[in-house]
């Protein structure tokens, strides 16, 4: 299942995620804007992740003075999807 996010409060605008239906892991995550290499990154670290292990891992980081960050946004998106 394909899923989009729009974020808030950040430097990227759109986080495009991917579940696998058959086993309800992570199969892809794209941010659209940001810091392109970190974000990358991040992607290609939660690949193959339960969605409800990187809400755990990734809520609440912050960026800078921010009361949230590109991370903490996909943790938001992860936990919209769960609802």
């Amino acid at each position: 299942m394909k899923y989009q996010y729009q974020t808030q409060g950040t430097c990227s605008k759109l986080i495009d995620i991917e579940i696998d239906p058959a086993t309800g892991l992570i199969a892809d995550v794209r941010f659209t804007g940001g810091c392109n290499g970190n974000l990358q990154g991040i992607g290609l670290l939660v690949k193959g992740m339960k969605p409800s292990e990187v809400i755990d891992r990734l809520k609440g980081v912050r960026c800078g003075n921010r009361p949230t960050s590109c991370p903490d946004q996909l943790a938001c998106a992860l936990a919209s999807i769960k609802e």
